[in-house]
């Protein structure tokens, strides 16, 4: 336990770490007071993932090895894609029948996701960090203190979402935080995690840019509630069985 609490505020410090200098070298470039703006806050999190990626694969604090890849698991990640892309709307819907959460983070989203450059760290940067500092090390560490694996797997959840210091988004951080850790256990790898993660940021970065307002519900974009359960519904036949499939396929 001690462990997934010293590499979870390594990755918070890193965070700050990088804000920091990242203020520090616009301040330079811009003039005193000057605020990051969309290529500020992308290059910060480029920086964030690049330093975080280096930090902890070479204090082996988790371990890169192609092991699990070599046994030549196509047809899981192509399952994993599947569960990403079938878990979204009911993610989605779920978190609308829930009170609303702020939103302390939109700003900085926003000018991210509307950037085309954006894309290199919200779908190729953050999954690949994420899954190795919760998964490959934090959930690692807590696996090998607790022998109960779900026990393990919620707390990795928990502090997976709790680091993205955004109350609006914790519902499905913590849901899908609990299906990486999954992943996770049952192959020993970060590979099928990496996979469903970037499925899932692409997704949410395609469909912030294809709708004009961030605001807009399920029912706006299906035209009515009765299409957003069958939405739902249709989601769900395809999240199920590639559940299913895994379950079978996946194995250390």
């Amino acid at each position: 336990m001690k462990k997934a609490l010293v590499y979870t505020l390594a990755f918070l410090a890193i965070q700050l770490m990088s804000g920091a200098v990242m203020q520090g070298v616009w301040t330079l470039l811009k003039g005193p007071g000057a605020q990051l703006d969309a290529v500020g806050t992308i290059l910060l999190m480029a920086l964030f993932s690049i330093v975080t990626l280096v930090l902890f694969l070479y204090k082996k604090w988790a371990v890169a090895s192609r092991h699990w890849i070599r046994t030549r698991p196509w047809l899981v990640l192509i399952w994993c894609v599947l569960a990403a892309l079938g878990a979204i709307i009911p993610s989605i819907w779920l978190q609308e029948q829930m009170p609303e959460l702020p939103n302390i983070v939109e700003e900085e989203f926003d000018m991210i996701l509307r950037n085309r450059y954006g894309y290199l760290v919200v779908g190729l940067l953050a999954p690949l960090a994420e899954e190795v500092v919760f998964r490959g090390a934090v959930l690692r560490s807590l696996l090998q203190w607790n022998r109960r694996p779900w026990l393990a797997i919620v707390l990795s959840a928990l502090l997976f979402s709790a680091v993205h210091m955004n109350p609006a988004q914790l519902p499905h951080t913590f849901l899908v935080g609990l299906l990486l850790g999954w992943l996770y256990y049952r192959t020993d790898s970060i590979v099928p995690g990496v996979v469903y993660h970037w499925v899932n940021n692409t997704v949410a970065y395609v469909m912030y840019n294809l709708y004009p307002s961030s605001d807009m519900t399920l029912a706006d974009v299906f035209g009515g509630q009765q299409r957003v359960l069958m939405a739902v519904g249709f989601s769900l036949c395809i999240l199920l069985p590639a559940l299913f499939q895994l379950n079978l396929r996946m194995k250390k």
